[in-house]
């Protein structure tokens, strides 16, 4: 599968297009960097915790101008953003 191919397949989500442009904003409105856990943001996309990290793990690489990658792990998995 190209890479092409699979950021097609990622946004074909409507949970995925909301995550991304709720970290899209999120990263603006925090000058391109930001850490966040799924279980804290849960709420403001209207998705679980375990959705998100799923989300995140299969967008790692595949959103234009973002930069995502898992950062740590304290109780819950921490995921930096950031603008590309």
């Amino acid at each position: 599968m190209s890479t092409n191919a699979s950021t097609q397949s990622a946004y074909r989500s409507r949970k995925a297009k909301r995550l991304v442009e709720y970290l899209r904003a999120e990263a603006e409105r925090n000058d391109g960097d930001l850490y966040i856990k799924g279980k804290f943001i849960a709420d403001d996309v209207d998705l679980s915790p375990k959705e998100i990290g799923a989300l995140l793990s299969n967008l790692q690489g595949s959103v234009p101008g973002l930069t995502i990658e898992k950062w740590s792990y304290t109780s819950a998995t921490t995921w930096r953003i950031s603008s590309a």
